[in-house]
């Protein structure tokens, strides 16, 4: 098992920033990747970003390309996402998750205009 626990959301107005991270304990050695999701009131979960554990490769989605970056500390086993510049549109309860099988309880992001 995988535990995940998530920290950072709260409430920013447009252009600010925000971090988010994301600590993993329990079975994490045989871990691939871990990556952020988000879900928007009334729509489906969505792919952000994500991070190779081992060779640290990142990738996004297009909509966050350039304002988002995600980045590990692998001695905590944790994972971040900075998130600048930050839009209405981001507004969202972002989840955490590892080989997208664990996943965390999520954190409100709520971006003000």
């Amino acid at each position: 098992q995988v535990h995940l626990v998530e920290s950072g959301g709260g409430l920013v107005q447009a252009g600010g920033p925000l971090r988010l991270s994301c600590a993993a304990s329990g079975r994490t050695f045989s871990s691939n990747y871990m990556g952020w999701f988000r879900q928007a009131p009334g729509k489906e979960r969505e792919f952000v970003a994500t991070i190779r554990w081992s060779s640290g490769n990142t990738y996004y989605a297009d909509s966050v390309k350039g304002r988002f970056t995600i980045s590990r500390d692998n001695t905590k086993n944790t994972i971040y996402l900075q998130m600048n510049s930050l839009k209405p549109e981001d507004t969202a309860v972002y989840y955490c998750h590892v080989d997208r099988s664990y996943w965390g309880q999520g954190t409100q992001v709520t971006v003000s205009s």
